[in-house]
């Protein structure tokens, strides 16, 4: 028996979330093409007979602009720390930036084996793929270095006989048949989010949190109410739509997944609501569930 804790992490909007995904093969944390989606620690178990992997997909790290920002950081940061190995991921497709100088930057004061992970690699050529290897290599020791798609599943199986590699615990923590230590409450309120990065606008998106305030299995339905909170009420607008439009697609969208995940029929009814300011207001952080626990 072999296991062990596992830490993603990476800029945002390199892929991360899609690859615990595909890691234990459920839709555990949301995916958008919008940067910084990811907003929790998020742990993804992936079990064999023999092996159980935790992994933990964190929010990007990024230079803070209130104090939402800074717990996001402060998780991550916490989530490499008494782990067996760090998957530092970058995007194939971009040029290394100053995001990723300052994160490797904070890794060379860990003794923790670092993997460097080459995701999107279907969108670049085997020879600048090449480049990117070397130049990366230049500026830290990797203890090894493999390339992958998360969105095709390509050369994941790789990657998992990497991680194994450096496992050293021989207990199982979790049910072999568990896939997250997410609770249901918290799964529905990122697929709600999930529908609104991906349906509106730009602008919304760092905007608008959601929080289910109330769900209930009952016999043949499971009954769900999700408050989708922004700060502003043009936001709001935007979000509810011309004659609650998208707000209703939102929903319809959202059902569909949250179905997927009981195995039964679900009625949802979703508020938008406009708080000022809730990214910078400390208790009501606390409220939505981030945490400021130093």
């Amino acid at each position: 028996m072999k296991s062990g804790f596992v830490s993603i992490i990476g800029r945002p909007n390199t892929g991360k979330s899609t690859l615990l995904n595909s890691i234990v093969n459920a839709k555990l944390a949301i995916t958008s093409n919008v940067a910084g989606t990811t907003r929790n620690t998020i742990e993804g178990i992936y079990n064999e007979p023999e092996t159980q992997i935790i992994f933990i997909d964190t929010p990007g790290i990024h230079k803070p602009k209130n104090k939402l920002g800074k717990i996001l950081n402060k998780e991550t940061y916490t989530a490499i720390k008494d782990i067996d190995v760090i998957l530092f991921l970058i995007d194939a497709s971009e040029k290394m930036g100053r995001g990723d100088e300052f994160i490797l930057k904070t890794l060379k004061s860990t003794d923790v084996p670092v993997v460097l992970v080459i995701n999107k690699i279907d969108k670049i050529s085997p020879e600048e793929l090449v480049k990117v290897i070397d130049e990366y290599k230049d500026v830290y020791t990797f203890s090894d270095i493999v390339p992958i798609s998360a969105l095709k599943d390509d050369n994941i199986e790789e990657l998992l006989k990497v991680v194994k590699s450096y496992l050293k615990d021989n207990i199982r923590y979790y049910n072999s048949d568990q896939v997250t230590n997410l609770n249901p409450k918290f799964m529905i309120s990122e697929l709600v989010r999930e529908k609104v990065l991906r349906l509106t606008t730009e602008e919304v998106p760092h905007s608008v949190t959601c929080v289910t305030t109330h769900y209930e299995v009952k016999k043949d339905i499971v009954e769900v109410y999700v408050d989708i909170i922004v700060d502003r009420d043009s936001l709001k607008k935007i979000i509810i739509g011309k004659g609650g439009a998208m707000l209703k697609e939102i929903g319809s969208q959202a059902r569909v997944d949250i179905e997927s995940m009981f195995d039964k029929k679900v009625y949802l009814e979703l508020y938008c609501k406009t708080v000022p300011k809730w990214r910078d207001r400390e208790m009501l952080l606390r409220d939505l569930g981030f945490s400021q626990d130093e």
